[in-house]
């Protein structure tokens, strides 16, 4: 019996992981939202919402989980941009260690900004978890609208993901931290 149910529960697992992976999510184009939020941690990010802040896609950016001591300046060099853009449009969260500070950090910004759109810009394997931390953390009036930027992860980055998605979706459902 026991043997069966961890048969029944692997072959779930797989088949999920299947779904994750062919549901992995492109880069989202032609619609606009009040705001752009773009987690720290993987290539192509930042570079994705810069690309979509230039082509008036939203008014506003927010970089979440930024380390202590990054400037402006130093992302606006980084990034081949304007340092204005940066002054005007861009801020910077420095709270956030982990996805779920980045959703507790972008839902303060979200509510003091009283922005009702917000797309969220983070790697495509990562887009699943970060969307249902992101509305967890915030009210249901706003829309998430999730941005995949493509990426290249081994295998192991793959399983580890899926699985975090599977226990903190699971946590919430029971009401653990949510």
């Amino acid at each position: 019996m026991i043997v069966r149910l961890l048969g029944i529960m692997g072959l779930a697992w797989a088949f999920g992981f299947a779904v994750f992976m062919l549901m992995l999510p492109e880069p989202l184009n032609g619609f606009t939202s009040d705001a752009i939020v773009v987690p720290t941690g993987g290539p192509g990010r930042i570079d994705r919402g810069l690309a979509l802040l230039r082509d008036h896609q939203a008014k506003r950016m927010l970089v979440t989980g930024v380390a202590p001591g990054v400037r402006p300046i130093d992302l606006a060099l980084e990034y081949r941009t304007s340092p204005a853009v940066f002054d005007c449009c861009v801020d910077l969260g420095r709270e956030a260690v982990d996805t779920r500070s980045n959703a507790e950090e972008t839902a303060r910004w979200v509510r003091v900004h009283k922005y009702r759109s917000v797309r969220l810009v983070t790697s495509d394997w990562h887009l699943a978890r970060a969307r249902m931390e992101l509305a967890a953390a915030l009210d249901t009036s706003v829309v998430i609208l999730g941005d995949g930027v493509p990426g290249t992860p081994r295998l192991g980055t793959l399983v580890n993901e899926y699985n975090k998605l599977i226990l903190r979706r699971i946590a919430l459902w029971i009401g653990f931290g949510g």
